[in-house]
Order: structure tokens, then sequence, then C-alpha cells
């Protein structure tokens, strides 16, 4: 390795994070790299290999599902010093707390795609090409679609709000060791990720894969990242799509709690496979890390959910959402603590052991709160569809009066799309795209601890509401110091 932090990551995380029975693509300038994956079967093995490495601590299995609530408002801190109380904080410098997790786990999973595309393609180019091997092409590129997309929104700007500033290097070949990639603006890699969703849209199977992505998934997506961009047009259409497969179908109210015991289940578009021997973080999981302190060894009670995001689930007490809620610390009424990552109260996550329970990344409810979103905003607004697709979750709260063409509102699908989707990583990037003010329950822990590195409410406008480059990329690619996120310094 001589200077780039990218592609160190290959080499290091692999070294870290290696698991039973998956390829470890290493890193370009190595021969290994170019002949590791000859036929449809070495694909496969490296695509399961990349599944399990988005459920890292530093991304999906973990910190970066909690940024999004921690962030976001819908969760609160009892204690400072836990840990990933920066999150909520926000205490982040360049060299301190600057979460470069999230950058090194995520370029290592994107140059593990590239490697993957680079050997697809020496195979076709030879003429041995499949229909299983494009599949793998499919599932590569709306992966590396879905990397870049969370990337961009850790460390750029909204697309609404300054699509020319820059997002992150966008890297679609393995590189050579010398390469020192700089920062596209986020326009380029919001185009790039759109291309990769479209390129990789007609590869994919249109059945159920189980702890891959398939064609629904990438429409899911490709609906997620148009509404994002304020296409919502582009973003209805995509939805539908989604919505009108026999695939997949919608929880009764019944039956809602019960899945999140249940892997692979009738509403996961995109879950990621957890398992005892493989992926499982233990107490280190972000199940253990939303309990409440002490209610089993190794529960240390993280975060909970804030008095914000109680006030809305409130506003039906018979709502079935509270199922998954369980009561936090600082009382004995109090619904703080939440268990979808756990199974549900019996703790015994979706296989028999709590911490091994899946990641749900899609889920066909959030599809319907993103149509009803993009249905209300269209140049002329469907009131019909955006009122229908809303009351297909909002029934989750029975008492409530469904919703109507002549009164639903964006501030109804704001609420429902807090309730639905808690602890699952979207209420800080919903907020933040809203160009919404984000109020911190800061009183919950005061006053043993005065927060001090960001005020009470923020918008999107404070510089820390993206990450700074983190130093130890910039020791790799100077250059990039030059691109350095606005606010932040040495």
């Amino acid at each position: 390795m001589k200077k780039i932090n990218l592609l160190f990551t290959v080499l290091g995380i692999a070294l870290l994070s290696s698991c039973e029975g998956f390829l470890d693509v290493k890193p370009s300038d190595s021969a290994a790299a170019e002949t590791s994956i000859t036929n449809a079967n070495d694909a496969k093995v490296v695509m399961s290999g990349l599944m399990r490495k988005l459920t890292s601590a530093d991304y999906y299995g973990r910190n970066f599902v909690l940024y999004g609530d921690a962030k976001g408002g819908d969760f609160a801190i009892r204690s400072q010093g836990r840990g990933n109380d920066a999150l909520y904080t926000f205490n982040h410098s360049i060299s301190s707390n600057n979460y470069g997790g999230y950058w090194a786990q995520m370029y290592h999973c994107i140059l593990q795609a590239n490697n993957l595309l680079l050997n697809i393609a020496k195979i076709e180019a030879a003429g041995n090409g499949s229909a299983a091997l494009n599949e793998y092409k499919g599932q590569a590129l709306t992966a590396r679609a879905l990397i870049y997309f969370d990337l961009v929104r850790l460390y750029g700007k909204p697309y609404n709000m300054d699509k020319a500033s820059y997002g992150v290097p966008l890297v679609l070949e393995p590189l050579d060791a010398s390469a020192q990639p700089l920062r596209a603006s986020v326009e380029a890699v919001y185009t790039q990720i759109m291309k990769d969703l479209t390129d990789g849209a007609p590869l994919l199977a249109k059945t159920k894969v189980n702890g891959f992505l398939n064609y629904y998934g990438n429409m899911a997506l490709q609906a997620r990242v148009n509404l994002y961009m304020g296409k919502y047009t582009e973003a209805l259409a995509a939805a539908e799509v989604v919505m009108g497969t026999t695939l997949y179908s919608l929880y009764s109210n019944a039956n809602w709690n019960g899945s999140w015991a249940l892997p692979f289940g009738s509403e996961s578009i995109f879950e990621l496979g957890v398992y005892a021997s493989e992926a499982n973080l233990g107490t280190a999981s972000l199940g253990y890390y939303l309990l409440r302190l002490a209610k089993v060894t190794g529960a240390s009670g993280w975060f909970m959910a804030s008095d914000y995001y109680l006030a809305r689930l409130n506003q039906d007490p018979t709502d079935v959402r509270f199922g998954m809620m369980e009561r936090d610390e600082s009382s004995t009424t109090r619904l703080g603590s939440c268990l979808k990552y756990v199974g549900g109260p019996a703790m015994l996550g979706d296989k028999g052991v709590a911490s091994s329970t899946n990641i749900k990344v899609i889920r066909l409810s959030e599809i319907y709160l993103l149509a009803a979103e993009a249905a209300l905003n269209l140049p002329t607004p469907d009131k019909t569809k955006a009122s229908n697709y809303l009351n297909a979750i909002r029934k989750r709260a029975p008492a409530l009066a469904p919703s109507t063409p002549v009164n639903v509102t964006m501030s109804m699908i704001e609420d429902e799309r807090s309730k639905e989707l808690f602890a699952e990583g979207h209420r800080y990037f919903d907020m933040i795209r809203w160009n919404k003010n984000i109020e911190f329950n800061d009183d919950f822990i005061y006053p043993a601890v005065i927060i001090s590195h960001r005020e009470k409410i923020i918008n999107r406008t404070f510089y820390k509401t993206i990450l700074p480059i983190p130093q130890n990329e910039i020791d790799a690619n100077p250059k990039i110091a030059e691109q350095q996120n606005p606010g932040y310094v040495n």
C-alpha cells in the first residue's frame, strides 16, 4: 500500500472481519484479484461475502442504523459515556469521533463489488457469460448503488440543498495503489447511483432471493433515491412497481409485532441475514444497544425513544407498534426501549438467539409511505393515492381516523414514517431532506450532562449535519484535505 486509504480498506478490513466460507477479495494490485472469480459459483461466493460485510458493526449491523435515529430526534440518551453518544451530541471532528468506520467499511464493500464487476466483464469478453452471471452483475450494481447512496448522505449535503457541492469519490473499478481519487459532486454521485440501478434492474430476478437484492429491491431503491432527488413522478412509478407485485404483502395488525421474530417475511424486500455463527455481534449488536440498561447481561441502555417520538406514537394508545416497545430505565411506565432487533419481548431473535436477528433494510411499509409522499408532491398532487397509501400503514393505529383526499397532509405522512420506521435509520435523513428543524430531547439527560457541541434545535445549515472526511483518509490522500467539508478544521 502506497497512498490511498480506500485501497487499504480492502485488505485491512478483510483481515479483521473475514468470516467462514466467504471470499475476501484482495487489493487490485494483487494478481489474485484478477483470477479469483472465474464462474457463477465464484461470483455467488463473493456476493455472499459482500452481503455479510453489509452487516458490519460500522454499517447496517449497528452504527449506520443508529445514526439515523440518534441524529434525527427520535432517540434520546439517558447517560453520556456508554458509547456512541457522539452520534447524539454531534461531538465530531476530523480526528475525534469522526466515525471513519463508515467510510472504510463502505468503500471496502464498493471495492469488493468493483472486483466482482471487473471479473464478470472479463468472463463475458471471453464469450463465457451466462444468465447466472448476469444475476450477480445486477446484484453487484444494485449493491454499489445502495452503498454510494448511504455514503453521499453521510458526507454530502442533501441533493435538494446543494447538489453542486462535494459528495464522495466515485470509484467504479479497482484502483491502482498510487491512485488518489477526489470527491465528485453530490449530483454526479446521484447520477451514478441511478445509472447503476437502471443498468442493474433488467439483470435481476423477479423472484424472492432471501438475503440478496432482487429486481424489486432495485426498484425500491430507485423509488427511494428519486424521492431524495425530488423526482416524485419517477419515485411513485418505481414504488408502484414494487407494490404491484404479489411477492410481498403488508402485515395485518395482528401479525405486525410477530414479524420481527420472522426472518424474510412477507414485507421484507431486502433483508440482511444475521446468524448465530456468522455476522452475529452478540452483546454489541444493534438489538442489545436498544435494550433497557441491565435488562439482561450486556444490555447497556445506549439509546431509547425520545419524548417527541413517544408523543407521536401516543396519538393512539392502542397503536399496535407499542408491542415492540418496553419500559426504559427512567421509570416503570415510560416505553422507551425498542425490541425490534431482538425479535420482540421473548428476545429469541428470529432464529432462537436474541442477537441473531436479521436487519430489515427495505420493508414494504416504507414503500407505501414513500408512494404517499411522492403522490402528494406531484406537480398535480394525487391526494387520493396519497391518502390510500398512507392509510395502508396508518391503520396500525386503529383509533386514529383514516386520512381522506381532503385532509391528507405531509405532516401526517411525516409522523407515520417516524412511527413505522422507528429505529430503522431513516428519521435524520428524512428531516434533512425535508429541510425541517430537528429538536433534541436534551432535558432527558439534563442536568447530569449539558450538551455543548450543538444547539437543542438544529437545521441542515449546521455544518455537523454531515460528517468530516476522516483524518486517516486525509493522511493517505492529502489532496482530499482541500475538499474537506466546511466548518471542520485540523
